[in-house]
């Protein structure tokens, strides 16, 4: 059986998208978390990942590190990960390779699944980045037919920007509805709403990633509490 190490719940939104695919596609894991200390945290993950940084895959001897890759791997044997028409299963690689190397507001250490912002100041570039977002669901969504991003099934794009869908809800963005839509029915798939929930009952925090929700904004809400 697969090992999927994972930090906190409520901070590793990289974690989130290995977790919330394997899940989906049903492959078996068992789970094993490593918490976020104050400071630096390499050190601590360096003792299992070579870049200090998680997720991190165990198959037997094989150790698998970077969110990214840890899905090309699984796709071998689960070739579900990914739509089965060549052209869809091309469009979805980008979209995701494109939450992996860019989005930069989508990827800071600030998402939190317990705290609900209102938004005072955006750089231009975030902005750009909620903007090109919600254009490319919608791009996936009409091309393709919903009800998720390359589709009918769920698959590793969903899976990339399920992270996405809670910081758009939480910190209550402004997208186009056949987008909102997609964060609805995101948030109501029964592994998502179980890592929340866990993430809600974590008892650490990492005040220091919290304290950057508070450079773009108002934190109106804490759901821990």
């Amino acid at each position: 059986m697969y090992q999927l190490i994972i930090a906190n719940k409520n901070y590793s939104s990289w974690s989130l998208r290995v977790w919330l695919l394997m899940q989906q596609i049903k492959i078996p894991f068992s789970e094993r978390l490593i918490t976020f200390e104050q400071g630096n945290s390499r050190e601590k993950f360096s003792r299992i990942s070579p870049t200090g940084l998680l997720p991190c895959l165990i198959d037997e001897d094989t150790l698998i590190w970077d969110s990214l890759a840890i899905v090309e791997y699984l796709a071998e044997a689960f070739p579900e990960i990914w739509p089965k028409n060549k052209l869809v299963r091309a469009w979805a690689r980008s979209a995701t390779c494109e939450m992996h190397s860019s989005l930069q507001f989508f990827n800071s250490k600030s998402l939190s699944c317990a705290t609900q912002v209102e938004l005072k100041h955006l750089p231009e570039k975030s902005r750009e980045d909620i903007i090109r977002v919600d254009r490319l669901w919608q791009e996936g969504l009409k091309k393709f037919g919903g009800p998720f991003l390359a589709g009918e099934n769920f698959t590793a794009v969903d899976a990339f920007f399920s992270p996405v869908a809670i910081k758009i809800n939480n910190y209550n963005l402004p997208i186009a509805d056949i987008s909102q839509h997609y964060v609805n029915r995101i948030l109501e798939l029964p592994y998502l709403r179980q890592w929340i929930k866990e993430a809600l009952n974590e008892p650490w925090r990492v005040f220091e990633y919290e304290e950057l929700e508070k450079k773009v904004g108002i934190i109106i809400k804490d759901l821990r509490s």
